[in-house]
C-alpha cells in the first residue's frame, strides 16, 4: 500500500510519468489468504480455519508474510489500491522461494531473507508467464540483505521473552501481566 501511495504523489508531482504502477503482490503457499480473497472478487479476507490457518502458517518459510488480518479490506487498503492501479497476486512455494533467493545472491552477492526471497521468485514467474514486459520498469521491494552474513560473522544473542500468552489469553490478563513489566506495586 506505501508503494501505491507513493505512486499517486509521484503522478500528482507530474514528473514521474502519467501512469500508474502495477501492484503485484506476492504470499508464500500454502497460506494465501490474500491471492484467495482478490481471485473470488471479494473486498474482504474470507474465512478461515482458524487450526487450517495455523497449519499452512507453520508450513511457510517467510512468517512474515502470514498476517490473518492484512490491511486487505480497511478503506484505502490493499484491495482498493489493487483495483485502482491494476494488480496481481502471485503464489509461490517455498521451494521457489529458496531457488530465488540463491538466484539474488549468486547475482547481486548478498543474501535476503525469506520475504524478499518471495517477491524475487514472483517477479522471476511473471517474467516466465510474460506478465511482464521487457522494457518496464519494476520497483522490487528486498528487505533483509546480509542477515545470513551477519549471522556467520557475529556472536548472536537469543533474548527470551519474559511473557507468553495462550492464544485466546483475555484482555485482562494480558493487560495485568504487561502492566507488571512496567509498574512496581508500592509497598
Amino acid at each position: 500500500v506505501a508503494a501505491w501511495e507513493a505512486n499517486l504523489r509521484f503522478l500528482e508531482d507530474g514528473r514521474f510519468g502519467s501512469n500508474k504502477m502495477k501492484l503485484m503482490v506476492s504470499q508464500n503457499l500454502p497460506f494465501i489468504p490474500i491471492a484467495e480473497a482478490w481471485e473470488a472478487g471479494s473486498d474482504v479476507i474470507l474465512p478461515m480455519d482458524e487450526d487450517v490457518a495455523r497449519k499452512q502458517v507453520e508450513q511457510i518459510d517467510a512468517k512474515v508474510l502470514s498476517n490473518r488480518k492484512p490491511a486487505y479490506c480497511i478503506k484505502g487498503g490493499l484491495f482498493d489500491a489493487m483495483k485502482d492501479a491494476g494488480g496481481t497476486v502471485l503464489k509461490v512455494t517455498n521451494d521457489e522461494a529458496a531457488r530465488a533467493g540463491k538466484l539474488f545472491e549468486e547475482t547481486e552477492g548478498i543474501d535476503i531473507e525469506s520475504a524478499a526471497a518471495v517477491a524475487v521468485a514472483s517477479l522471476v514467474q511473471a517474467v516466465n508467464n510474460n506478465e511482464v514486459e521487457k522494457d518496464r520498469s519494476i520497483l522490487l521491494n528486498i528487505t533483509g540483505g546480509g542477515a545470513q552474513l551477519f549471522k556467520r560473522t557475529h556472536k548472536i544473542h537469543q533474548v527470551q521473552p519474559r511473557l507468553i500468552f495462550p492464544i485466546n489469553a483475555d484482555k485482562a490478563t494480558i493487560h495485568e501481566a504487561v502492566r507488571g513489566l512496567f509498574v512496581k506495586e508500592m509497598v
